[in-house]
């Protein structure tokens, strides 16, 4: 019996108001305007952010999609814009129980095909440990975080303990660019979503690596990178010749970056057969998971498509489509 078709990176943003975004204590509160039109706008205080559709925030325009793409199980995650990471700790702990409980409800409308996924007040380690461990128990089955606090990655103390707790309690972890570098450098054509989080992603996995922070991690903690690991996988050859050619490189890690490929895994979100081959060939077939980033327009259209055109092993289709996911997010009991 084949697994099913696990949809690991998609998004949701439940019908929050601007009094309800008003909670976090900043100037540009995220919140969802929903226009006459059945439409809707993600803002930032008085400003308009993006255009959306219904998909983002009803349960049953999202189950229609799926049907209609042959998606049976979406695992679904906040949109970065209501991380929250810029407001006072205590605001953004309340706000992250607010977003959860939201998408908690989200989900209830067909919890065995939609997967819910925590967010939490990542610039107080202490709270973002007690977020996800009451969100675990409340019904998430993961947490979904932004790939740096301001300038403080992955690799710095406070995040590697929150990735270690994560562990502990047995969530999974699911790292999204945002906030991307450079973006004063890139104005127009959506070039920090078309380069920035390409290199976001690349930037967060090779200080993981080069810092020793994966030396310290559990080798328990599920962690998985969106968007087919940015530049990472493309550029690995380039990381691990200097890591073997200059000792500035290889300080402080025991192994080069390409020693650690087995330490997480990454979604499927590349859109081209070619470059999706070559990410299997560099993480292997069982550390690839189905991402669309639904339902967003630089999402996949037809969730699979890419996989089904490049990879031409059954075994390794249903591993991507699927299998991978059930394992990773404890989706045993979702059909």
């Amino acid at each position: 019996m084949r697994p099913p078709v696990v949809d690991s990176h998609a998004h949701v943003f439940p019908e929050i108001s601007r009094a309800e975004g008003r909670a976090l204590g900043v100037a540009d509160e995220p919140w969802l305007r929903r226009d006459a039109d059945g439409a809707g706008m993600m803002m930032t205080g008085g400003a308009e952010y993006r255009p959306v559709t219904a998909g983002l925030w009803d349960p049953a325009e999202r189950l229609a999609a799926m049907e209609a793409t042959g998606v049976d199980v979406q695992v679904v995650s906040s949109t970065p814009l209501m991380f929250g990471y810029d407001a006072p700790a205590d605001r953004a702990a309340d706000w992250c129980a607010l977003v959860n409980e939201r998408i908690l409800a989200h989900c209830a409308a067909a919890p065995e095909r939609l997967v819910p996924l925590c967010q939490v007040p990542l610039q107080d380690v202490d709270l973002a440990c007690e977020t996800v461990t009451a969100a675990v128990a409340a019904g998430h089955h993961g947490v979904h975080i932004g790939n740096h606090v301001g300038t403080d990655y992955l690799d710095d103390g406070a995040m590697v303990e929150f990735l270690t707790h994560c562990a502990q309690v047995g969530a999974p972890v699911l790292v999204h660019p945002w906030d991307m570098l450079g973006a004063d450098r890139m104005a127009g054509h959506m070039l920090p979503w078309l380069v920035g989080m390409a290199a976001e992603t690349q930037l967060t996995m090779l200080r993981l690596a080069l810092s020793g922070a994966f030396d310290r991690l559990p080798e328990s903690l599920r962690l998985c990178f969106a968007h087919g690991g940015g530049s990472f996988p493309y550029l690995l050859g380039r990381a691990d010749n200097a890591w073997h050619r200059r000792d500035l490189v290889r300080a402080d890690s025991a192994k080069p970056p390409s020693g650690y490929l087995d330490r997480f895994t990454v979604d499927s979100a590349v859109f081209d057969p070619r470059a999706l081959r070559l990410l299997v060939e560099v993480m292997g077939a069982d550390r690839v998971l189905l991402g669309s980033d639904y339902p967003f327009p630089l999402g996949e259209e037809t969730p699979g498509d890419v996989v089904r055109a490049g990879i031409a092993s059954p075994g390794d289709r249903d591993l991507i489509l699927g299998g991978n996911a059930v394992g990773f997010f404890d989706l045993k009991g979702n059909r």
